[in-house]
């Protein structure tokens, strides 16, 4: 073409310069179509569910890696993430359950459901005990009986229940103060000294009849 251009006496300078314009917009065009479609976005949604039961995860986070894009599903676990063409790392996460995460290659707008499994820990086995075998040695808790129902309730009984009174008569230092009667006398003390509580109340006559 340049040779015959210059068989018929033009200037080849003159098309030269058209051709280097043409192909310089057109470069800046596919420049710039180029920039558009990196800087497109598409939308990545679904729902999150639990993987055993199906049900919907709410308020279940998607954050997308490196560029700091999340969001949180709604009330049908429903979540809409808008994230810019190319290839993220998506995490899926909910308090109790494993996080997960996908590599997307986002060109286009997609659905994407995911399954979260539920995080499960294993504890060690957990003994609660009353009290310590040997708290009646490490304690310091002077002139200090305590009376276990288990050997109340193994003393002999003549017609009826197993009283208390009478039990607490038969510790060491406790004297009854009459034949017969409900009062005891605890190391020398008199009856109208002693302290009974039922249920946080004071009991201030534990005898009965019968």
């Amino acid at each position: 073409m340049a040779l015959y251009l210059l068989k018929l006496g033009a200037k080849p300078s003159f098309f030269y310069t058209m051709i280097k314009k043409i192909l310089s917009t057109a470069v800046i065009l596919s420049i710039s179509l180029l920039e558009l479609w990196g800087q497109a976005k598409f939308n990545v949604s679904g729902y999150i569910k639990d993987a055993q039961t199906g049900e919907v995860l709410i308020g279940a986070t998607t954050i997308a890696k490196g560029i700091n894009i999340g969001t949180a599903t709604n009330n049908y676990g429903y979540f809409t993430l808008s994230l810019p063409n190319g290839e993220h790392i998506i995490s899926f996460g909910y308090i109790g359950y494993k996080t997960e995460e996908k590599v997307i290659q986002i060109n286009k707008d997609i659905r994407l459901d995911i399954e979260l499994s539920p995080n499960t820990q294993e504890i060690q086995e957990v003994i609660v005990s009353r009290e310590k075998g040997n708290s009646n040695v490490r304690q310091a808790e002077m002139s200090l009986v305590k009376l276990d129902m288990k050997n109340v309730k193994q003393i002999p009984a003549l017609m009826g229940e197993v009283d208390v009174i009478k039990a607490i008569q038969l510790l060491p230092g406790v004297q009854s103060t009459a034949e017969g009667g409900s009062g005891f006398s605890v190391r020398g003390g008199a009856s109208d000294q002693n302290l009974i509580i039922l249920d946080e109340a004071n009991v201030y006559n534990a005898s009965h009849l019968m």
